[in-house]
């Protein structure tokens, strides 16, 4: 024990007292002495001087008092480290007639967290007088009393103890009567007035005395009682104990009824003056009457009340034996009952400090909640364990005698486990030992430590062109465990690799910033764009956020928006095409081709021609396929000289659109140089056999070249097969070819529907039949061209082919398309057949099928040849 300091207070003479420090570890014990009634603000002790510690480290460490009791007798200035008195203190009041008396406090500070343990003991003071319960006492004594005779008077009480509580009784002066002042076991003092000389009522019947009760504290304080004793005549034998006290022990909580112990007293008189009354006497207190009770007559004395040993631990009743003789003469004896403790006192829990929320990244070791524990049982039985269940990521350390911490085992995960109840079970040491069993809820505070989720990996959308403004194309869908601001979701678009070039997806597209919903910002043209790709970025509402991606496909399906252009003939609108033939032209005969292009894909872009209007219906025939103009038998002398065709071409699309051209064939005896067109015969009108002659050598030549040019690509062609993606051109014959059945070609009168283009073409030049024509086109191209040319020699020998297998011809060059090259490809232009992209092209989505792309290709009946 180390004497620490001193403290004093001024109630009329200056007192000093002092305190005890003990330290170990992680926590302190200080105890300091204080007298009671100071007044508030009075000096109590200075804990930083007494822990040797600077005061501004306490102030830093954020000191803290706590209080074992409900009331703050003490607070603690942390600029100063001193105690002081916050409320007045009475010691009667706290620990009543216990000679000892403790406030206990707990100093808490952190960084790093120590607790400090004070101990004020309360010092008595001379507060209190004694008091006697009444002012007057009257007592009746038989005139026959036999001196040294006992008469107790009810004793005065003093709340005080030590030397301050009541000490003598003082009698005022008189012949008969002699103070005796009997002390009790438990320390209580209480006066009996001795009989010293004989009474005589005759002499005299009435006595008054003072009886005056006084204390040691100083100056000393004492009451006053008036005693006025009667002297009656009569009975002169006073009953008479066997012993002159009794003993006796129970167990605490013993039932009702038990007995204690069975008095014995006895008087030599008879009759009524030794029937002998048994009772509590005076001295015994209210709450000693509601625990014990005696028979009057048998003298057994019972329990009647609940005994704790708690409460207290020893008890002594005052006994009374009174005969029935006028007047009554009674003895007095006392039963002592010591209590024994039983375990019957369940461990108290008590919260010092608790914090029911904790952040999920909280670090093992964190404290939680500092718990006191505490058992009213005595020994063993008010020894108390605690713990907590193991499967809890939490741990109880013990920091001394009765308080322990709560700590932290493991990490914690809120999207595991995001509610606790932790249950502390406190155990004393009986047998059979008792518990009590506290819940802490514990609730985890989410921190932002999970990205967001997509549900997919990537998302694929298929949209058909000319989609309305603000549909919704897809939603992405993201999720996040984590909980309120860190789990609220927020989608962009970010640009992609794998787009068309300059293609930026925030143009077409927008993203509801919350919901994930793609929506269009303006239609798809799928003639411009087949295939969108970028990711979507997900971002949390943490600090720092987290964020994730996804990739979406978006690919745009073609629809039938876009009617057939006629290539050849070009003519301006409204005008009609004029062609010149021969009256002697042969059968079957090859007049002029139709060309057109749309620049839809796939079955919107397969095109059929139909003769929808002629002025000799079954004159003329057109291919469907391929729009060639042919006639279907002789000329005679009886058919019109002018006849006026109507050409539809119409695609395949849901609803097909078309176009329709006006062709004027004009049937007159000209020559095949007419081919040059009409501007060169006015130019040039007396040199006709010249020009004649040259052409035909200029055609000789290019035959030849062109035949040797076709045998080279036959050869080629059949080493390399019949692979779509080949281009060139062949030679087929249609010397053998046989009409098309006449029901095909009845008079047709041709209306032009709605989303239908009428175009006319207007073309001066005329030409003989002409039995072999080329055909240039390339599968990869959206346009091809077409010429005719002059009959060409030295093409015997190859096999004709039947109608339906003619693709192209082989003769001399004649007027050309307005683009004047020759047998190539345009490759300015694509010939799209499929909504979606083929084998090879990176445009093309998973899991097309092989098959319909060969059809769409050309392998089909609607090849993409002109």
């Amino acid at each position: 024990m180390l004497r620490a300091g001193k403290a004093g207070w001024s109630l009329g003479l200056p007192r000093v007292f002092s305190f005890c420090l003990f330290l170990h570890s992680s926590s302190a014990q200080i105890r300091y002495s204080i007298p009671e009634e100071l007044t508030r603000g009075a000096f109590v002790g200075n804990i930083a001087k007494d822990l040797g510690t600077d005061v501004g480290k306490l102030a830093a460490a954020n000191l803290q008092v706590l209080s074992d009791s409900d009331s703050q007798y003490f607070s603690v200035n942390v600029n100063t480290g001193v105690i002081m008195v916050s409320e007045r203190i009475d010691r009667e009041q706290l620990c009543g007639q216990n000679p000892r008396c403790f406030l206990h406090l707990k100093l808490a500070i952190e960084n790093p967290v120590e607790f400090y343990r004070i101990e004020v003991e309360i010092l008595d003071i001379n507060d209190n007088s004694p008091e006697f319960p009444s002012d007057e006492v009257s007592l009746r004594i038989y005139e026959l009393a036999s001196l040294g005779a006992r008469f107790p008077i009810q004793p005065a009480q003093d709340p005080d103890v030590g030397t301050n509580t009541l000490q003598t009784y003082h009698l005022s002066a008189n012949e008969n009567f002699n103070l005796n002042v009997k002390a009790r076991t438990d320390g209580g003092k209480f006066p009996e007035l001795v009989l010293e000389r004989a009474l005589d009522r005759e002499h005299r019947a009435f006595h008054h005395l003072v009886l005056t009760a006084e204390d040691g504290g100083s100056p000393p304080k004492s009451s006053k009682t008036h005693i006025t004793i009667q002297v009656l005549d009569a009975n002169d034998n006073h009953p008479v104990f066997d012993r002159p006290s009794y003993g006796a022990r129970l167990v605490e909580n013993s039932p009702l009824g038990t007995l204690v112990v069975k008095l014995n007293a006895t008087d030599v008189d008879e009759g009524p003056n030794g029937d002998i009354r048994y009772s509590l006497s005076s001295h015994n207190s209210d709450a000693l009457r509601q625990i014990f009770a005696i028979d009057e007559q048998t003298g057994e004395i019972r329990v009647r009340g609940n005994l704790d040993f708690e409460e207290a631990t020893v008890y002594e009743i005052e006994v009374e034996a009174k005969d029935m003789g006028s007047p009554t003469m009674e003895e007095h004896c006392s039963v002592v009952v010591e209590v024994t403790d039983v375990n019957d006192n369940a461990p108290e829990v008590i919260l010092t400090s608790f914090s029911s929320s904790l952040s999920e990244d909280a670090l093992p070791g964190t404290v939680v909640a500092v718990i006191h524990v505490k058992d009213k049982d005595s020994g063993d039985q008010g020894k108390v364990q605690c713990h907590v269940s193991p499967d809890l990521p939490f741990q109880l350390r013990k920091d001394y005698e009765h308080q322990y911490s709560l700590l932290t085992r493991t990490r914690l995960d809120r999207e595991h486990v995001a509610y606790y109840n932790v249950t502390i079970s406190a155990s004393d040491l009986g047998s059979p030992p008792l518990s009590r069993h506290t819940i802490l809820p514990i609730t985890l505070v989410d921190v932002n430590d999970n990205a967001p989720q997509f549900e997919q990996a990537s998302y694929e959308v298929l949209v058909a062109e000319n989609n309305p403004v603000g549909s919704v194309l897809v939603t992405v869908s993201a999720f996040d465990p984590d909980s309120e601001q860190n789990s609220r979701l927020s989608y962009s678009i970010l640009q992609a690799g794998g787009t068309e070039p300059g293609l930026d997806p925030t143009r077409y597209l927008s993203i509801h910033p919350t919901s994930g919903q793609i929506s269009s910002k303006l239609p798809f043209d799928y003639e411009q764009t087949t295939y969108l790709q970028f990711h979507v970025e997900v971002s949390d509402g943490g600090s720092p956020a987290l964020r994730n991606r996804t990739l979406v496909h978006v690919f745009i399906a073609d629809q039938n928006d876009n009617a057939p252009r006629v290539h050849f003939p070009r003519a301006g609108e409204d005008s009609a095409t004029q062609l010149r033939i021969s009256p002697s032209t042969a059968p079957l005969a090859l007049i002029t081709k139709v060309v057109a292009i749309d620049a839809d894909s796939g079955r919107n872009a397969w095109l059929s021609y139909h003769l929808m209007e002629a002025t000799e219906p079954g004159l003329f025939s057109v291919a469907l396929r391929s729009g060639e103009i042919r006639t279907t038998r002789a000329l005679q002398e009886s058919d019109a000289s002018a006849h006026e065709l109507v050409v539809v071409v119409r695609d395949a699309g849901e609803p097909p659109l078309s176009t329709a051209v006006t062709l004027v064939v004009l049937v007159e005896e000209r020559g095949p140089e007419a081919l040059l067109g009409s501007e060169a015969q006015a130019a040039d009108g007396g040199g006709l056999p010249t020009i004649t002659i040259y052409l035909i050598a200029s055609l000789v030549l290019i035959s030849s070249v062109s035949l040797v040019g076709l045998a080279v690509l036959g050869v080629r062609c059949v080493r390399r097969g019949s692979a779509p993606a080949v281009q060139g051109c062949s030679v087929k014959s249609v010397d053998t070819l046989q009409p098309p059945p006449s029901h095909i070609f009845g008079h047709l009168h041709y209306e032009p529907k709605q989303g239908d283009t009428v175009m006319g073409v207007q073309v001066t030049a005329t030409a003989p039949p002409a039995p072999r024509y080329r055909s240039c086109f390339s599968p990869v191209s959206d346009i091809s061209e077409f010429m005719f040319v002059k009959p060409s020699v030295g093409t015997a020998g190859v096999k004709p082919s039947a109608p339906s297998e003619v693709s192209s011809g082989a003769g001399d060059p004649g007027p050309r398309p307005p683009s004047g090259r020759g047998c190539r490809p345009e490759p300015a232009r694509r010939c799209r057949e499929s909504p979606v992209p083929g084998v090879g092209d990176p445009r093309r989505p998973p899991g097309a099928a092989e098959a319909e792309w060969r059809l769409r290709e050309g392998g089909g009946a609607a090849p993409c040849v002109f």
